[in-house]
């Protein structure tokens, strides 16, 4: 049958799809080299100029900067992903619990200012955002029923803690050894201590 005259063909909406795959390629390049040199809270439309696009572009792949750095952070993401399940083999609940903190804490420093842009990159933008969050809470309840970790925290919780650890480690004049500290504090303070002990 047919095409009418005005109708695009499959053969001339592949090269549009392929420009928008390439113009959001560019843009995650772009985004990676600005949040780099200038941190979470690089211009937007610096980001698109660089890409070579137009800010509205940007938009319509990125509705917003948590989306932007959500997708850039996405391989980063997965590999976050894949420590907590791993970390899930981990014989002792709570060191598997301590070094997910770790894990954490140096995925929300991936780009200074991140911390306080976006929260842990866990908002639910992303699939992998979600499964970051599920691993996550799947080590924290495996302590809990060891009877090993308080019982009344969450993992939104230990997201505000490694959150709180981050914003520390990335204040100019912060010494590094003050946020492992508070991170050492936070563990004893998650802990579930036996009657009668201080």
């Amino acid at each position: 049958m047919a095409r009418s005259p005005g109708r695009p063909t499959p053969e001339a909406e592949r090269p549009l799809r392929a420009d928008a795959r390439r113009n959001r390629e560019q843009l995650l390049v772009a985004a990676h080299e600005a949040f780099t040199e200038y941190g979470a809270d690089a211009s937007l439309d610096d980001i698109a100029r660089r890409a070579g696009v137009g800010i509205g572009t940007l938009y319509r792949h990125f509705p917003d900067r948590d989306a932007l750095l959500v997708a850039t952070l996405e391989e980063r993401l997965v590999a976050l992903r894949d420590k907590g399940r791993a970390l899930l083999e981990t014989p002792d609940a709570v060191d598997a619990v301590v070094a997910w903190m770790k894990v954490l804490i140096k995925h929300l420093t991936t780009y200074q200012g991140m911390v306080g842009t976006i929260r842990a990159g866990l908002h639910g933008v992303s699939t992998a955002c979600e499964q970051v969050k599920e691993a996550g809470a799947a080590l924290l309840s495996r302590a809990q029923t060891a009877g090993e970790i308080r019982s009344d925290i969450d993992h939104d919780d230990l997201e505000a803690l490694a959150v709180a650890v981050a914003f520390t480690g990335q204040q100019p004049a912060s010494e590094p050894a003050r946020a492992r500290r508070m991170l050492t504090v936070i563990i004893d303070g998650l802990r579930v201590r036996a009657p009668g002990t201080k």
